[in-house]
């Protein structure tokens, strides 16, 4: 029993919070290879936590990237919330120490790392249950997961064209980009659009897409092109999306500053 205390009082301090009911982490802390039975395991949290951690995450990535498209942010939230990513961050608190596991399993520098990541996201869902509010494990997954996130959108910001020109013009053009639509076509349900990038006064070539915030992705592409400031992507190069698949009648010229 002294042991147990002494385990959740180190646990407590490494994550930051200290619980009003211990035996949510014992439980958070139970492998099913030593519980009684899977009930009593640390599985249902892991359930819970990962649908809180992911809410938590999607939720930080599209207040912190107002510009980012759906599929960017899905790339960093894939590469955040990953197994591999909960369990570095279980061995980092050092919650691997204090896993209680089966005799069976060996040594704890042999446990697997989905048992880390599971870890992890129990700890979560032991946190938001023990507090009654979701805020204290919004801290707490924040707080360890900040770092990963702000390394995984590094990764991404160098396909978001968007955001590099934005930079770049303001730093280098004395301006910001405004994106004015040149035309649209097809049915409702399925439009195209055509875009391209005016920053003070100059004009950059145009860029169609199946949304305006796809065609200003490839029309900010199209201008950095242009200046020498972006590696080639062949998505986004001219005979990849230089026409739209549909035909129809044009829009009336509309132009708007950057996002």
């Amino acid at each position: 029993m002294a042991e147990n205390l002494d385990v959740l009082h180190a646990v407590q301090a490494a994550l930051g919070y200290s619980f009003r009911d211990p035996q949510l982490l014992v439980a958070a802390l139970t492998h099913a290879s030593t519980a009684d039975s899977r009930l009593h395991s640390n599985e249902r949290l892991e359930f819970l936590g990962d649908a809180i951690l992911g809410m938590v995450v999607c939720l930080e990535l599209y207040h912190q990237f107002p510009d980012y498209l759906e599929g960017e942010l899905t790339k960093i939230k894939s590469a955040v919330v990953s197994r591999q990513t909960c369990a570095r961050i279980a061995r980092d608190l050092g919650l691997m120490d204090h896993v209680f596991v089966g005799k069976g399993m060996g040594g704890r520098s042999q446990l697997p790392q989905s048992l880390a990541a599971a870890l992890y996201e129990a700890v979560i869902a032991a946190i938001y249950l023990d507090a009654g509010d979701l805020q204290p494990a919004r801290e707490f997954i924040l707080r360890t997961m900040m770092p990963h996130i702000r390394e995984a959108a590094a990764s991404q910001h160098q396909f978001n064209y968007k955001s590099q020109l934005q930079q770049y013009a303001q730093k280098m053009l004395s301006g910001s980009p405004c994106y004015e639509l040149l035309d649209e076509k097809g049915p409702d349900h399925s439009k195209c659009f055509e875009i391209r990038v005016v920053v003070g006064g100059r004009r950059f070539p145009p860029a169609w897409g199946p949304s305006k915030k796809e065609a200003e992705q490839k029309a900010a592409y199209m201008a950095l092109r242009e200046l020498g400031n972006v590696l080639p992507h062949a998505d986004y190069e001219p005979e990849a999306g230089a026409e739209p698949p549909a035909s129809g009648q044009s829009a009336s010229r509309e132009s708007y500053p950057a996002a």
